[in-house]
């Protein structure tokens, strides 16, 4: 099931409320905000409600963060449905989203998504038949210089290739560690043979992998 169309009455919670935990937060949240602009917490209170609701948000929560902010109903659903990164429909455990735009495309974008097919049956716009994995094929996500990318949740995992991909995805649904950032151990934006400047102000451990090149 896609993420961006809403998920079916029956698959809609009746009700939402925040967690006491989550309903303070919330308040410190909209008290950022002058009297009469609470509006302005719709984003962040839907990004709340959905880290709480397994990644997705139901009409019941933004109906119920409406009614908190004390905005018409309308004022949230269009919110939820402009911005992408909010779910109305149920998704995986983990959701990712692939890099298609042109510098991850000629780094060969196009092998990480066959190996996220040949791994969890799934393309874009499906979830695997597990449950584990949700498909997205998104614009830029701003890690060019490493491209190809993908974001799994909330981390960026880049230099992928498809054994890179076909790794991670395993590691993912055998609950394993993954190492966050770039696959091949490059650091920040530096070039794929290491850093070209500023070689003096570079980690200990940069240093050494320059002296070892040399």
């Amino acid at each position: 099931m896609s993420s961006g169309a809403p998920a079916p009455a029956n698959l809609q919670p009746a009700t939402f409320e925040f967690t006491p935990e989550n309903l303070e937060r919330a308040k410190k949240i909209i008290a950022k905000y002058p009297e009469g602009r609470q509006q302005s917490a719709v984003i962040p209170l839907l990004d709340l409600a959905q880290r709480q609701h397994d990644n997705w948000v139901p009409r019941a929560a933004m109906d119920y963060i409406a009614d908190l902010l004390e905005v018409p109903r309308i004022r949230v659903y269009e919110v939820a449905s402009f911005y992408t990164m909010f779910n109305k429909a149920p998704v995986g455990k983990y959701l990712l989203q692939v890099c298609t735009t042109t510098p991850c495309w000629l780094c060969n974008s196009d092998a990480v998504l066959k190996a996220i097919e040949d791994r969890t049956g799934a393309r874009p716009g499906q979830t695997s038949e597990d449950g584990l994995f949700t498909v997205m094929e998104v614009e830029c996500l701003g890690a060019c210089v490493n491209a190809p990318m993908m974001q799994v949740n909330d981390d960026f995992f880049e230099d992928l290739d498809y054994e890179r991909t076909c790794a991670l995805i395993d590691a993912l649904r055998e609950g394993r560690p993954v190492t966050v950032g770039s696959q091949t151990g490059r650091h920040g934006s530096q070039a794929q043979a290491g850093p070209t400047s500023l070689a003096d102000q570079a980690p200990p451990e940069i240093r050494a992998q320059m002296r070892t090149k040399e």
